[in-house]
Order: structure tokens, then C-alpha cells, then sequence
């Protein structure tokens, strides 16, 4: 017998439910107007980032103390507000942050301080930190809250579900979106409800469209295909996509190096994708996140080891951009003396993300036990 949580290696689909999908959505994608439905873009940067050389403290003067070989040159780096700045390699992330679309919120993260990659990335996919019995995700228990409209509305770019959307919400997974159709006519006989998303993205094809405004999208998929996806109006509510190659343990570099080359490739997509969406963006919010920061002080190896803090980005329409947000807790008073701390949660930040953007009325079951706390980034 066919489990119902399946991939399909040969269509380049993952579909995943709580049961089929219903006739229903049919009817509902037929008729259902999506232009100007809000989506939620989450990146997941995983590996740790090293977010210190990424949004830089060079008002700090511990920050040059504590990293010889790595830091970032006062004079290399892309002035925000006068104590933070940016590594030059995601100089093209800068024009947003100057027209207030743009913001960073620094010392974020968990509250649980484990360094354990996969322990981690699975309490923050969860939503509940420290609880290893949670077996949902959180964006999933998110879209259980409002009526589904469509098969597409939640959309992962890769080759299986991740953690953050496994649960009783429909979501796909797709490893491209270039190559999603159904070989196999038995499964489809079989299931037919369940290929219904696969229907629907043939029928809006947005391999067809082309980047606009000329948006010039680096050597990657990044970005692109989810921005092919909002504007195909397939009824996108929430996409999710990973990268990885964070984990910078050695030569992980200065303003040129490991790090640096991450970092271009990655912000040249996010800028790419926000010039490409163009007004489109007015109905659209991108945050990145990864699931712990590195160690303040550099290794032996001239790299960073697993810390705590880190910071996220969030761009998009309402978004109170043009700063950084969070409370600064210094590079002196450090989390059991290698660590930047944590001063806002990440579910501070997607709480924001999941009321104002997409309209969720009540958090308790997103976050059990947490009770978010405003930030004002939206």
C-alpha cells in the first residue's frame, strides 16, 4: 500500500497532507482570484551564519579585539546607522534598507542553546524550543488556522517537505518547478485529488515568465522560482526554501573569502527577487533565519564555532524598514563568554509576520506556551 506522505522522485513533486487533497480545490482554484493575496517568503540559512560579519557591529571596538583575521575593515563596511553596517558583499541589499523596505532585527534566535545543528534547526522549525515531542511545524499549524484556497498555497522549493510545513496542512514540496509533471499514471489513477496542484501548475505554467524590471537573478534558483510561482496567482500563501554552506568552522574569511562568496550569491538573489516582484512586493514579505549564530571571538582555524545570537532580515510591503531592530546586548557581556545573546525571540518575529501579514487571529496554537512580543517591524 502507498503511504499518503509520498515523493515522487520522477516528477520533481513532493505532496503532503493530513489526508487528500479534496475535489474542492479544484472548483476553488478555478474560480478564486489571487492577485493581491499576501505571502510569507521564509529562507532558512542553514548551517549558522555567521551573523556578525554579515550585519557588523563596527561601532564596537570588541569586535575588531575579537577577530584578527576576520573582521570586516571599518572602511569596508556599508554604513546602516553608524554602529552597524553591512559586509560589503551584500552591498545590493543596500538601496532596500535605504528606502525603508528592508530591515534586520540583531541578537535573535532561540531561546533553547543548544549547538546541535539538527536539535536546532528542529526546535526552531517547530516553533517550540526545546521540546523534542512537538510533530508539526510551526507554518503548518499557521495555515491549519485559516480555510485553505488552494493546493499551492504552501510550497517548499526542494526534495522533500521541511520540518516547518510537515502537518495537517497541505503544502508541496518541488525540487523545480521546470520539471513538476506526473509519469507515473497509476499513481495518478489511484490518487487522483492528490496530483491537483500538479494540474494547476501546468495550467499556469510560470516557467513562461521572465524576470521584470530588470531583475538580473545570480547563478542559482533562488529566489526566481518563487517569484514565478506569486506571479503565476496560483493562490501562494507561504514558501519556503534552504540554503546551505553557512557552517564556516575555517577560512571562513574577511570581506573576501568563504563567507563573502555566500553572501553575494545570496543577497544578489533576495535583490533580484524583491526588483523582479517590483509592486507586486507591496503584497509580500521575505524573512531569512538560521538556526544559531557563531562564536564572537574567532577559532585557530580563522573561522567562527557554533554560538547562540544571530540576526534575520525582513523585506517586503509594511515593513518598517531603514533599521535594525532588537536590543543590542554588546559584545562584552557575552553568553557563557563566547557567545552574543539572545535578546529577541525569532517567534517575536514571525509572530509579526503570521498577525499582520497573513491574517492569523490567535497564536496559541502556532506557539504553545510563548507569548510573542511586539517589535514593530511590521
Amino acid at each position: 500500500m502507498i503511504d499518503r506522505r509520498f515523493f515522487l522522485k520522477s516528477s520533481g513533486l513532493a505532496l503532503v497532507a493530513g489526508g487528500l487533497l479534496p475535489n474542492v480545490f479544484v472548483k476553488m482554484a478555478g474560480a478564486a482570484t489571487t492577485k493581491g493575496k499576501k505571502v510569507v517568503v521564509a529562507i532558512f540559512q542553514r548551517g549558522a551564519v555567521d551573523g556578525l560579519n554579515v550585519v557588523v557591529p563596527y561601532g564596537e571596538a570588541a569586535y575588531y579585539a575579537t577577530r584578527p583575521t576576520i573582521a570586516i575593515p571599518r572602511d569596508g563596511v556599508l554604513d546602516l546607522d553608524g554602529f552597524f553596517g553591512l559586509h560589503p558583499a551584500v552591498a545590493s541589499l543596500v538601496p532596500y534598507f535605504k528606502d525603508k523596505s528592508l530591515a534586520f532585527v540583531h541578537a535573535v534566535g532561540s531561546p533553547d542553546a543548544t549547538r546541535s545543528h539538527f536539535d536546532a534547526q528542529d526546535f526552531m522549525e517547530s516553533g517550540t524550543p526545546g521540546v523534542k515531542t512537538t510533530e508539526d511545524g510551526f507554518l503548518s499549524r499557521a495555515l491549519t488556522t485559516k480555510k485553505a484556497m488552494s493546493p499551492l498555497r504552501a510550497v517548499a522549493l526542494g526534495t522533500a517537505l521541511p520540518r516547518i510545513l510537515s502537518g495537517n496542512a497541505n503544502a508541496v514540496a518541488m525540487s523545480d518547478i521546470n520539471r513538476f509533471g506526473v509519469r507515473l499514471p497509476e499513481f495518478e489513477a489511484l490518487y487522483p485529488e492528490a496530483f491537483e496542484a500538479s494540474r494547476i501548475l501546468k495550467s499556469a505554467d510560470p516557467t513562461k515568465l521572465q524576470p521584470e524590471n530588470s531583475a538580473q537573478y545570480p547563478n542559482n534558483p533562488l529566489g526566481k522560482q518563487i517569484a514565478q510561482l506569486i506571479k503565476s496567482d496560483v493562490g501562494l500563501e507561504i514558501a519556503f526554501a534552504d540554503v546551505g554552506g553557512w557552517d564556516t568552522h575555517a577560512g571562513e574569511g574577511g570581506a573576501q573569502g568563504q563567507l563573502a562568496n555566500n553572501l553575494r550569491q545570496f543577497s544578489d538573489a533576495i535583490a533580484a527577487f524583491t526588483c523582479d516582484l517590483g509592486s507586486r512586493m507591496g503584497d509580500v514579505v521575505l524573512v531569512t533565519m538560521s538556526e544559531f549564530g557563531r562564536t564572537v571571538r574567532e577559532n585557530g582555524n580563522r573561522g567562527t564555532d557554533h554560538g547562540h545570537a544571530n540576526f534575520m532580515l525582513v523585506v517586503g510591503g509594511g515593513v518598517k524598514g531603514g533599521k535594525v531592530h532588537g536590543t543590542w546586548p554588546g559584545l562584552t557581556n557575552l553568553y557563557e563568554n563566547r557567545d552574543l545573546q539572545v535578546t529577541t525571540d525569532f517567534r517575536d518575529v514571525f509572530a509579526e509576520l503570521l498577525t499582520k501579514q497573513l491574517g492569523v487571529a490567535s497564536l496559541k496554537s502556532i506557539f504553545p506556551n510563548y507569548d510573542p512580543k511586539p517589535l514593530g517591524i511590521l
